[in-house]
């Protein structure tokens, strides 16, 4: 008898499945989709329709009133310029804590986490009352006509007490992360500290600054409990987007308020959008250098 003519067992398959803690992905999916849909999509689309329920003309009237259209620049206006400040102060500080080691260290990085604990009407408050004339940081800028409290440098300095974290919180990884040797490498080379600071190390910290920038940014658009204090709230001066939406709901104009909010909401959802492009390609060019 050949060997051709012996039966052979059929092979066993041999299946290797990943063990994981949790029940696996349909079930993981199916919870993220229903959670996903109960505490975001569903409200967002019940926005979206309250707010669909006026024509087209009556919409176009809300959004090109006056005072309207100077809440929404004052807000875009005062987010941009924190989140841009937050950029800059965030860099430095999560570049000292995570570069140099001194005594209180891990004091000033729990006070970096104090506006995600304080409450936010906490902290207008207390800005208002450093910040106003006859505070300990306004009497210094009162004799030279500069008001800071209920104007709007007021806002953008709550604005950045409430975004700062995200900035440090999102750079310090990196850093932490970012190899040294590379620095030291540019400087034997020849490149002093700033060239190699451009050239090496801030492109690595580039898309992590971005992000910051647009966590910072977002949260700023929203934010309405540490700037209505610090604001003065005054219509078409100081008046921001969550306070006119807030006063349109008091006067029983839920369209009115549904229209400004997805208005705020998809302007920026926009800007996430092309921030978050732009720091993927960043990302892609780093890369590739």
């Amino acid at each position: 008898m050949t060997d051709a003519a012996i039966p052979r067992a059929p092979r066993a398959r041999l299946s290797i499945r990943r063990w994981s803690v949790l029940p696996g992905f349909g079930p993981a999916l199916g919870f993220t989709v229903t959670y996903l849909s109960l505490i975001v999509l569903i409200p967002l689309a019940a926005l979206f329709l309250k707010a669909a329920q006026m024509d087209l003309p009556a919409i176009w009237n809300i959004l090109t009133n006056p005072r309207v259209l100077a809440a929404f620049r004052l807000t875009f206006m005062a987010s941009a310029i924190a989140a841009l400040v937050n950029v800059a102060f965030g860099l430095v500080i999560a570049w000292m804590l995570v570069r140099y080691r001194f005594w209180g260290r891990r004091i000033v990085d729990a006070v970096v986490d104090l506006p995600f604990a304080l409450p936010t009407a906490v902290a207008g408050v207390a800005l208002s009352s450093l910040m106003a004339k006859n505070g300990w940081v306004g009497s210094l800028f009162a004799p030279f006509g500069i008001t800071i409290a209920y104007a709007t440098p007021g806002i953008v300095i709550a604005l950045i007490f409430v975004g700062l974290p995200f900035v440090v919180r999102t750079v310090q990884p990196i850093l932490q992360d970012f190899e040294p040797e590379l620095e030291e490498a540019a400087a034997t080379l020849g490149a002093d500290r700033w060239t190699t600071f451009i050239r090496v190390t801030l492109p690595a910290l580039a898309p992590a600054m971005l992000t910051g920038f647009a966590l910072a940014f977002a949260r700023a658009i929203g934010e309405y409990g540490s700037v209505i204090f610090i604001a003065g709230n005054r219509p078409g001066l100081t008046e921001i987007v969550p306070l006119l939406i807030v006063i349109k709901l008091e006067e029983f104009d839920y369209r009115g308020a549904s229209v400004i909010a997805v208005t705020a909401l998809l302007i920026s959802f926009t800007l996430l959008i092309l921030i978050n492009i732009l720091q993927k390609r960043l990302g892609r060019h780093h890369e590739r250098g």
